[in-house]
């Protein structure tokens, strides 16, 4: 390959780099940022993994102070927690009655207030479903992709909750 030939496929790509940027620039394109709260002070219990995992959530934007539920009287806002459940439902069974498919479900129901009352965020229900294959041979290994599994509806949960913090706008 010549010079020439390596300096023009060299600014080619460098054209086709800074046109990729432009147009994502020009597209609105921007990394997800942490999001903004109307409040700087949560409480909320931590004894569930749902909570603790929404505490570490909360933590990491690093624009929210969580207090235990002792503290409440000094946030901003107090989270409450009214049910959290885990179910499982079977899809399927063999000739045998044996199950093959089952469906595993994360409900979580809260709400958010004021510490003087005022409903924030009216009671809602956030509901998380897999469907998991089932195998008797594999017992072991089948529990342990459950709690996978619910692991991965507690996360999705997590962030479907921050969003929804975020939404208020005010106290």
């Amino acid at each position: 390959m010549t010079k020439d030939a390596r300096n023009t496929a060299t600014s080619r790509r460098t054209f086709l780099a800074a046109g990729a940027a432009l147009g994502l620039a020009g597209c609105g394109f921007k990394l997800r940022q942490a999001p903004e709260f109307a409040f700087t002070s949560i409480a909320m219990p931590t004894n569930t993994a749902y909570l603790a995992q929404l505490k570490r959530a909360i933590d990491v934007t690093g624009k929210l102070k969580v207090l235990p539920m002792a503290e409440w009287e000094k946030a901003d806002a107090v989270f409450d927690v009214l049910s959290e459940t885990r179910d499982q439902l079977v899809l399927s069974t063999n000739s045998a009655g044996q199950v093959r498919e089952m469906q595993l479900f994360l409900r979580v129901r809260f709400k958010l207030r004021s510490p003087q009352g005022k409903e924030l965020i009216a009671p809602s229900e956030m509901t998380q479903s897999r469907d998991i294959t089932y195998n008797e041979t594999a017992a072991l290994a089948k529990e342990s992709e459950t709690q996978l599994l619910y692991r991965d509806m507690t996360n999705d949960i997590v962030q479907q909750t921050l969003r929804r913090l975020a939404a208020v706008k005010s106290l």
